[in-house]
């Protein structure tokens, strides 16, 4: 796609990057508050309105349009309606990366959501060191600008491989380019990792093949529900990080694994019988002490780390490694808002996140629905 330079192609109040769970969630409630969705200029002008929603995929569906094509609804671990719109009851044999497209793309629809795509964001920026300028998101195909940002960009695309001594030359994967046992058939497969991922991981491959399971401390079991207490006693845990400033975890690496379809699977195949974090690797495998075990295969279930790269320019993050958050905004920029990121970081949590985040940009924003006919798309033309 070519790059049109500094062309300017919207002015709003709000842009959205993403359109995943934590984006559609926010955009809902943009358009519930009242926020006017953008509408394209005329002969190639500068489109206006209250908001936007740019997203780099080629269709919608966010990261679950490139989940594994093995993981089925039956499989999921968790999901969440968005709001107003109930998933339709699904076949639970259905591939997920097919059901919640399919249902994410009816959502825009009946929502009547500005969602802008493929859009890639490179870069957003002040306008001036005045804290109330407007931002700059800088993307592939122009600029657009905004007075607010809630970025929903998730962590798909930043899949996280540790570093350990030696090198394997066999097969070698992460999760996010898994898909499926098939190519796993007859071989000996390490999957690395403790999380939801590495066990659907185990309970696929080991029925085609052999698995060895290694994780770098002992998998934490949840058993019984998963009751609203316990949920909020995990996302506490995970608030706590991101309000220090410190790199946020996800919700799934601290829920602990539950009596799910695929642990059952896993654990009737044998396949969760754990071992430590291997000292290094070789060429034809990994080393525990002194033993050596030969695989043909590497799969590295090992989780992902937010996509915010693109708001370097802003200066968010702190001395701690991460970006410090009161609620859903950034603590150094009312602006900037981050849904689906720490504690938001699962689909309920999205959920509360965009609307938790729109509810404080009315407040910075002023509320479209009490303004005057007329006077907030003046605000959006700068008059």
């Amino acid at each position: 796609m070519a790059v049109h330079g500094s062309i300017t192609l919207g002015r709003v109040d709000v842009v959205v990057v993403g359109a995943g769970q934590a984006g559609l969630s926010a955009a809902y409630h943009l358009r519930r508050r009242g926020f006017a969705p953008y509408r394209p200029g005329a002969d190639g002008g500068a489109g206006t309105g209250g908001f936007v929603v740019l997203d780099a995929g080629e269709a919608p569906g966010g990261a679950w349009a490139h989940r594994s094509p093995s993981l089925r609804m039956a499989t999921v671990h968790g999901f969440h309606d968005l709001p107003d719109a109930e998933l339709p009851p699904p076949d639970l044999g259905a591939p997920a990366r097919e059901v919640v497209p399919g249902y994410f793309a009816a959502y825009e629809a009946r929502h009547a959501l500005p969602v802008v795509r493929p859009v890639t964001v490179r870069a957003v920026r002040a306008e001036s060191e005045r804290p109330d300028s407007r931002l700059l998101v800088e993307t592939d195909q122009g600029v657009w600008s905004t007075r607010a940002l809630i970025n929903a960009t998730g962590t798909w695309t930043r899949p996280f491989l540790p570093h350990y001594p030696g090198r394997f030359t066999g097969r070698q994967l992460h999760y996010a380019d898994y898909r499926g046992p098939e190519e796993f058939a007859g071989r000996r497969v390490l999957v690395v990792g403790g999380g939801a991922s590495a066990i659907q991981v185990l309970s696929e491959v080991a029925a085609v093949g052999e698995t060895v399971w290694a994780t770098r401390s002992e998998p934490v079991y949840h058993e019984g529900p998963f009751t609203p207490e316990y949920g909020r006693a995990v996302v506490s845990k995970v608030e706590e990080r991101v309000r220090q400033g410190l790199p946020a975890l996800s919700v799934v690496s601290v829920t602990g694994l539950g009596p799910s379809v695929a642990y059952r699977r896993a654990e009737e195949l044998g396949a969760l019988n754990r071992r430590p974090m291997f000292d290094r690797l070789t060429e034809h495998g990994a080393v525990w002490g002194e033993e050596e075990l030969a695989v043909d295969a590497i799969v590295w279930a090992t989780g992902f780390r937010p996509e915010v790269g693109h708001l370097a320019p802003l200066g968010l993050r702190s001395p701690n490694g991460g970006i410090a958050l009161t609620g859903t905004r950034a603590t150094v920029d009312p602006r900037v808002h981050l849904v689906g990121y720490g504690p938001s970081a699962s689909t309920v949590g999205a959920n509360r996140a965009g609307r938790a985040a729109v509810n404080d940009l009315v407040k910075l924003l002023g509320d479209p629905l009490e303004e005057p006919a007329g006077q907030v798309l003046a605000q959006v033309r700068g008059a």
